[in-house]
């Protein structure tokens, strides 16, 4: 019997509804399945990273929601990768302020692109 996938198996859509609102928001946990995959983290690693963001935006009275639950799968992966030494948080944080101009210099409907030099900065 087939394992349900630990990453989107509790993604419900409702009436037909995609389970996805944004591209950005299969990205994202895509990122998390190939952490899960190539060993950087384990599934239970991610499963508490995720069950505490969730828990710190209840906390704090964020709405249980879907923008919510994103907010907290970024913040894991961020969490993640930093605790994990993978990326450290000035190369996030420059990363961040990169796509955040690249984003505000983008036409409307068009694909955001990140100036070729910081193609290649390893995170």
């Amino acid at each position: 019997m087939n394992q349900p996938d630990p990453i989107t198996g509790p993604l419900k859509s409702r009436d037909n509804e995609p389970a996805f609102n944004e591209p950005w928001q299969a990205q994202a946990l895509a990122m998390a399945n190939m952490l899960i995959r190539s060993s950087i983290v384990s599934s239970a690693q991610w499963a508490d990273a995720l069950a505490q963001e969730l828990r710190k935006a209840e906390s704090s009275g964020e709405r249980d929601d879907t923008e919510a639950y994103f907010a907290a799968v970024i913040s894991a992966l961020e969490h993640i990768l930093i605790d994990g030494k993978n990326v450290s948080r000035p190369e996030l944080d420059r990363r961040r302020h990169e796509w955040e101009h690249a984003y505000m210099d983008t036409p409307h409907g068009q694909p955001v692109s990140l100036p070729a030099t910081s193609r290649g900065a390893r995170l």
